[in-house]
């Protein structure tokens, strides 16, 4: 009898979760906009964002500066996460991710090598040039992975290559920076740090497409990733083309993980800890429910840890990074700490 309540009240649980973190992300949002040198009341909020109408100051600050980087702040903070799952789900083990791996890492240097050889010839870089040069890094630091895992059967030796591979990617990265000369990309270090600062418009929209439609791409795969998650033998006696789908999953995740380093630079532990605490609030790893969850709770973690970046010693800004490792990085040492105990 109790086993039948424990089952009934799955559904109710699996709710009260989704609608936990919509109203977090909701209430994040008017927090978001609210705070700042410019205190904006929530009816004024309300009005500017329906209507577009108010204090011409206050419509600027809301449309121009607060929604874009609230929205930037979502969409990628979602996008890491799915990125995270998918790259957990290809490599069987909680602790892989973008950053993790090398493949944020790998983005971006190729962001940056792109900037430094355009700007030498042309005034502007588009953003769909930068999403290339970003997923063509993050597909090359997946291969290296990838032949690292061939040689390495251990997780906890290729996750130490693929922290190799980051370093390496970095260490080029910031070599580039130091010696380039284009007085246009001054901003380049600050980028290479992580930050939601400064999206416009125009880059939402391309980043809102990519990754929402990758979203709903991962989404419609939910019981082919749900039977790979029971083995490979298994998947393939449910009509799963393996060497397919898993090639799927590499797209995907370097596709997602190099869109959010190209407008927000490289972004570490949201990959790995968001799906985490997702499985432990739901309390079931079904891909069903865990990618739509894991996608809101990406966002709602980035929203929150790029409020406390802009204001916690403002005027000066923290790196997004610098914020998500220091709330991200104790729950992939608890997540580690658990394991270990359940294997003893």
């Amino acid at each position: 009898m109790a086993k039948r309540d424990n089952l009934s009240g799955k559904p109710i649980r699996y709710l009260a979760v989704f609608i936990g973190l919509g109203a977090a992300l909701i209430l994040l949002t008017i927090w978001s906009i609210n705070s700042g040198s410019v205190k904006i009341s929530v009816a004024d909020i309300t009005r500017i964002i329906l209507t577009g109408e108010g204090d011409e100051a206050q419509v600027n600050i809301v449309m121009k500066l607060r929604l874009p980087r609230i929205l930037a702040a979502v969409l990628l903070g979602g996008g890491l996460a799915l990125s995270g799952f998918l790259m957990q789900t290809f490599f069987g083990n909680p602790i892989a991710g973008p950053f993790v791996l090398g493949i944020s890492s790998g983005s971006k240097l190729f962001v940056a090598l792109t900037m430094i050889i355009a700007l030498r010839f042309v005034s502007y870089v588009s953003s769909f040039m930068m999403i290339l040069a970003a997923f063509a890094g993050a597909l090359i630091a997946m291969g290296f992975v990838l032949l690292a895992a061939r040689a390495i059967r251990q997780m906890s030796m290729l996750l130490v290559a693929g922290i190799m591979i980051s370093y390496i990617c970095s260490a080029i990265t910031e070599f580039l920076i130091t010696f380039a000369k284009d007085s246009d990309i001054v901003n380049l270090h600050s980028w290479s740090q992580g930050s939601f600062s400064g999206t416009k418009w125009a880059d939402v929209r391309v980043f809102a497409i990519v990754i929402l439609a990758s979203f709903v791409f991962v989404f419609l795969l939910s019981k082919p990733i749900s039977a790979y998650q029971m083995g490979e033998s298994y998947a393939q006696s449910m009509g799963v083309n393996v060497k397919r789908f898993r090639v799927l999953l590499i797209l995907l995740s370097s596709l997602i993980a190099g869109c959010v380093t190209a407008f927000a630079g490289p972004i570490s532990f949201v990959g790995i800890a968001v799906p985490h605490l997702i499985k432990m609030l739901l309390k079931t790893a079904k891909p069903i429910l865990v990618i739509p969850a894991s996608f809101l709770g990406g966002g709602v973690f980035c929203l929150f840890c790029d409020y406390v970046a802009r204001t916690a010693f403002a005027p000066v800004e923290l790196s997004i990074s610098t914020v998500t490792a220091l709330f991200g990085a104790p729950v992939v040492i608890f997540m580690l700490i658990s394991r270990h105990r359940a294997r003893e």
